[in-house]
């Protein structure tokens, strides 16, 4: 029997307090449980890198190869999926929009009346006669407000000052947008003209907002403009690293600065081989393996700007030389995301400092020595040079075997030509960015029964009128994005819906257009076709853009992408 003190001391483990102490050992179990739940967690969100797509080993590209035995890319006119498509739409959540609440207040705090003004109207002192005055806060607020009003279907996230338009009752605003259900991370710019009228009692209202980009005056900011009312996002550096489409190119080539950086410079090229003139898919392949290999030796990549059109892009059914990378792609991105350098700048400077220097080469003629083995190379330049026998002569084959696990392409260096983006998102905007889109292949693949036995019927106007029934609304804008080359087989769908083609929008890219101009002034003043991979690369992103997307091979056909018998989960 236990005495008064050991009964006290024991007294916890009564029967009456057995419900007690096992509830609080729960409790604290389950804490225990909670904290290392949390710490697992944290770790995890810590060191997890999301897997891209693009960076498994080549064998899995499937939407590049076609085969790792004999190195044979997919010769279709397909547009390639560059870096910007793979980034996540929600990376500009962080971006707060402006909204009308946001102007009301920001104008009560400026009046100079002393209270809020409606935006809709504002008042001026003087006569009918007076200029407008662009700068006016008020001004400023009532045409923020009438974009805001006009334009319900993209999110506002900044606005630029306004400055004088073409005359004194014309003010030219900029603003940076993104169209509330993009599925994309870029930004969008746009600058329009605003025409301003006063009533007899001085009153001011916005009667006309220009087409997309009549604001000429308000595209570059001046030097000594101060910013617009915007809402800053709390992240800016993440801001701006995405795509702004509509923003000034300078996509000048880099040059080096002096005799000195040059010498201090390491360098890697490679030459000839057979990758020219291939598809698009196949030189972006070829060319991302040289780059990557260039970042793993921590080397400047001479890179060659000129290049070669492959025949199934050309209207003229012939490979075409003489055109240029900046034409199909940003390389002002490129310059400032990674180390390169021009093919021709580069050679005038070898030739001009590397007997005064000792500038050494260091030369490779076979595309199985690794980057790995090539690491510890000190000399200035690494040149890769490639025979005449192909596939052996691919670039691309440098990052096979081995070297697969080492060298990761970097995507996310390349993106579209902001100038052939400039023209999807002036389509988009005469679209006010409300529209479905549908894309109907047929060309060759229509006519080829064996392959593909039922596209043709299935995209005929009676089919696409009984597909299209329960997924697109009667009345909508339709883009149709296809290689039909007579818009007019399409004439029946007009009957239900206002269709729309590429080349309504021809004027976007013709001899008095914005890209003419600055494409010819790139080409040292030589006129720059808009050719077949540009079009296939609008086309397509204007298809994107649409608020409901119906494809060829998912929604308007059981026929495989790739012909008979080969439909797969990707490309059924």
């Amino acid at each position: 029997m236990l005495d008064r003190y050991s009964a006290s001391r024991y007294g916890g483990f009564r029967p009456e307090n057995l419900g007690q102490n096992a509830l609080g050992m729960i409790g604290n179990l389950c804490f225990t449980m909670f904290v290392l739940g949390v710490l697992i967690f944290t770790i995890i969100a810590a060191t997890y890198e999301p897997e891209d797509p693009l960076f498994h080993p080549s064998t899995k590209i499937t939407t590049f190869l076609t085969s790792t035995s004999n190195a044979t890319f997919k010769s279709d006119n397909t547009v390639v999926k560059t870096g910007e498509d793979f980034m996540a739409s929600n990376q500009t959540a962080f971006a707060a929009f402006i909204n009308i609440t946001d102007v009301d207040y920001e104008s009560a705090l400026v009046s100079d009346h002393g209270t809020s003004s409606t935006l809709e109207e504002t008042h001026c002192e003087g006569s009918m006669d007076t200029p407008i005055d662009c700068r006016d806060p008020e001004v400023f607020h009532m045409m923020m407000r009438a974009a805001i009003e006009r334009f319900k279907d993209i999110h506002f996230y900044r606005f630029g000052k306004p400055v004088p338009g073409s005359n004194d009752s014309t003010c030219d605003m900029a603003w940076r947008f993104r169209p509330k259900e993009g599925k994309t991370a870029s930004f969008y710019k746009d600058y329009r003209r605003f025409v301003i009228s006063r009533s007899m009692n001085c009153t001011l209202s916005v009667v006309e907002i220009g087409d997309y980009h009549t604001g000429v005056n308000a595209r570059k900011r001046k030097k000594n403009q101060k910013p617009g009312f915007e809402k800053k996002p709390e992240k800016q550096d993440q801001v701006t690293t995405l795509p702004v489409v509509g923003e000034v190119v300078n996509d000048t080539l880099p040059v080096v600065e002096s005799e000195g950086s040059f010498g201090r410079g390491k360098y890697l090229i490679y030459e000839g081989g057979g990758d020219r003139c291939k598809s698009m898919n196949h030189y972006l392949w070829s060319f991302l393996c040289a780059l990557g290999e260039a970042q793993y030796l921590n080397r400047t990549l001479v890179m060659d700007l000129r290049m070669c059109l492959s025949s199934i892009y050309s209207s003229s059914n012939q490979d075409e030389e003489g055109k240029d990378f900046r034409f199909y792609f940003d390389f002002e991105h490129l310059k400032d995301a990674a180390s390169v350098l021009d093919h021709g700048q580069f050679w005038s400077d070898w030739n001009k400092w590397q007997k005064k220097d000792g500038l050494s080469l260091y030369l490779v003629e076979d595309f199985r020595v690794t980057p790995m083995k090539l690491a510890e190379v000190k000399d200035a330049l690494i040149m890769r040079k490639f025979g005449s026998v192909e596939p052996d002569n691919y670039w691309y084959r440098v990052c096979e075997g081995e070297t697969e696990s080492v060298i990761q392409r970097p995507w996310h260096l390349i993106w579209k030509s902001r100038r052939l983006l400039d023209i999807v998102s002036a389509i988009a905007s005469r679209l006010n960015w409300d529209y479905d889109s549908v894309h109907i292949v047929r060309g060759e693949k229509a006519r080829n029964r064996e392959l593909w036995p039922n596209l043709d019927t299935d995209t005929s106007p009676d089919s696409l009128l009984s597909t299209l029934r329960d997924k697109v609304e009667d009345g909508r804008n339709l883009y149709i994005a296809t290689n039909e080359p007579h818009t007019s087989f399409f004439d029946p769908l007009k009957d239900k819906y206002s269709t729309h083609f590429l080349d309504e929008y021809k004027d976007l890219w013709d001899e008095n257009s914005e890209w003419y101009s600055e494409m010819t002034n790139l080409n040292q003043g030589n006129p720059v076709e808009f050719d077949g991979y540009m079009r296939v690369s609008v086309d397509t992103e204007v298809f994107l853009r649409g608020k409901k997307q119906i494809e060829t091979f998912n929604d308007l056909t059981n026929d495989c992408k790739d012909g008979i018998n080969t439909c797969t989960a990707s490309s059924s």
